[in-house]
């Protein structure tokens, strides 16, 4: 792995502006006992996980050749590739800080950790299957509410933990972030097509996998 977990603990506490002061480098799921539920909060550096395939939701400095033209998002089928992290922050302008738990139905960009753009999607029919494209999008000063999902929880929880099933949905259209084994075969052969979809189905459903959980904020 290119990143120790201690680097990623730092990128985090450098980029996410905190009033924590008891903020700690030691990423909680690491010390976490088995049975202990890992709370995801804001500033976690994680993978998303699709259900169904396996594959991380991923990007790299690729632009789609159709389209938007923007940097692609796809899924990518090893564990260990940094560009798969995600850090998951709030929405502009919110009173959210570092470490704070997030609900259900809290709106929610993931920044793609390697290149600072955000997860992003728009009206633009996706490569392969012509469903709506996600794409990444922006940097650290560039933000736009093509970049804001809503979490939504399967079952009863009411806060994000890491053994949770989840569907993120974009709020500007109302697609669900979605992916299935269709797979590109030149530029980015073996990865899958990731794209939004208005219907709710099993492969719009993602789980935490690898990644720093900061500890929560309790103050």
């Amino acid at each position: 792995m290119s990143f120790s977990c201690l680097a990623f603990a730092l990128f985090v506490y450098l980029t996410f502006p905190s009033s924590d002061s008891s903020y700690s480098s030691s990423p909680s799921a690491a010390s976490a006992a088995p049975s202990e539920t890992i709370e995801i909060t804001y500033g976690t550096v994680l993978k998303l996980m699709h259900e169904k395939t396996k594959f991380r939701l991923h990007s790299h400095e690729v632009p789609y050749g159709s389209g938007s033209g923007q940097q692609s998002v796809t899924g990518f089928p090893d564990v260990d590739d940094s560009n798969s992290y995600w850090v998951v922050k709030p929405q502009p302008e919110a009173s959210a800080k570092q470490g704070d738990r997030i609900e259900s139905g809290a709106i929610i960009r993931l920044q793609h950790m390697r290149t600072r753009k955000w997860l992003h999607s728009h009206l633009y029919a996706s490569p392969i299957s012509g469903n709506q494209e996600v794409s990444c999008f922006g940097s650290d000063s560039e933000t736009d509410t093509g970049d804001l999902w809503r979490l939504m929880i399967e079952g009863t929880g009411k806060t994000w933990s890491k053994d949770q099933r989840i569907r993120l949905q974009h709020v500007d259209t109302g697609v669900y972030l979605h992916s299935h084994n269709k797979k590109y075969s030149r530029i980015a052969g073996g990865q899958q097509e990731v794209c939004g979809l208005k219907d709710k189905r099993a492969d719009n459903i993602w789980l935490a996998a690898e990644g720093v959980y900061l500890p929560v904020n309790e103050t």
